[in-house]
């Protein structure tokens, strides 16, 4: 019998390394849309957020592991976030892991409704498969988290496009404030 490395490890507070990892950056310029209105004291190379994926065959019964890992940058006030999604396939489940920083996930229903979770590191979030769902950091420092997803659940984005998250978080001298509508 042989005893062989895996190949890939994800240290504890550190970002996933090994064979097959895809890494992706989106800058400001690629974000701007997600947000109430653009900073021009932002550079348009500014990293917003950094994914790190090790990804599965596209079909039920393959898992993939990710890690997000979200700025702390302010648009205009405006806490910084990803793009958020739906999944293509809406059986698909996601947990989300907080592996270090705070923030919020923001969830949405197939209505509209929309509410958010809390995130600290070590908070376990299930996210159901009819919601959509993005990240959002509200601290200074990154917030980092920790994704597993079905193989075949893809993201739809453009559904998010049609029906956005009708909820912007802003942190003002220190608080956090919520403009709905």
């Amino acid at each position: 019998m042989e005893i062989i490395n895996s190949g890939l490890f994800h240290a504890w507070k550190n970002n996933p390394q090994g064979k097959g990892l895809q890494i992706s950056n989106k800058l400001y310029s690629q974000a701007k849309s997600f947000y109430e209105s653009v900073d021009e004291t932002l550079t348009e190379n500014t990293v917003m957020y950094e994914v790190y994926t090790i990804p599965s065959k596209p079909e039920a019964g393959h898992l993939s592991w990710g890690l997000s890992v979200l700025k702390p940058v302010y648009v205009n006030g405006e806490c910084n976030m990803t793009r958020g999604h739906f999944h293509e396939n809406l059986e698909c489940e996601e947990y989300y892991w907080c592996q270090a920083g705070e923030g919020l996930l923001m969830l949405m229903d197939e209505d509209g409704k929309c509410w958010c979770e809390e995130m600290k590191e070590g908070t376990l979030h299930h996210i159901d498969g009819h919601h959509a769902h993005r990240l959002i950091n509200t601290s200074d420092v990154d917030l980092e988290v920790v994704c597993i997803w079905n193989g075949d659940a893809g993201h739809d984005y453009a559904r998010v496009e049609q029906m956005p998250f009708p909820v912007r978080i802003y942190k003002v001298e220190g608080k956090i404030q919520i403009k709905e509508g």
